[in-house]
């Protein structure tokens, strides 16, 4: 057994977030293990870039209210105690709700030491794609 020490909370990138995004890295596997597990804090409105990952990911919501969608999909509200799971390969975004903060557990897997990148990143989410919602989505308590 052993207790990891503590990193330091490292800022989202603007590259890869709008808005302010903070993350600490819980666990980042070495072979043989793949497991990625970080803590994610999104003030309101901050939000991912469109991006993929080889194997998937599972986002999992400790607090405050979020939104993700995948491409071609609806804006989806995440609230406290929401899994939302990713397939391999799909594009999406998630991030916090414009009027709440949210956090959430981001887990995936590297895809092993000949599987190519973890991750891809594209473009930016526009705001007219993260203010996509229907009404009954608004501002959700």
């Amino acid at each position: 057994m052993e207790i990891l020490p503590k990193k330091p909370s490292t800022k989202g990138p603007a590259a890869l977030f709008t808005g302010d995004v903070w993350f600490d890295v819980l666990a980042a596997g070495e072979e043989p293990s793949r497991m990625r597990v970080n803590v994610v804090r999104f003030s309101p409105c901050a939000r991912t870039a469109w991006h993929c990952h080889a194997v998937g990911q599972t986002l999992h919501v400790t607090e405050g209210v979020g939104l993700v969608q995948s491409r071609g999909g609806e804006v989806v509200v995440m609230r406290p105690g929401d899994t939302v799971h990713t397939p391999p390969g799909e594009w999406h975004w998630h991030g916090a709700a414009p009027e709440h903060f949210m956090t959430h557990l981001a887990m995936w897997e590297g895809p092993g030491p000949d599987g190519g990148p973890e991750s891809q990143w594209g473009e930016h989410v526009t705001d007219e794609e993260y203010n996509a919602r229907s009404d009954d989505t608004r501002y959700p308590g």
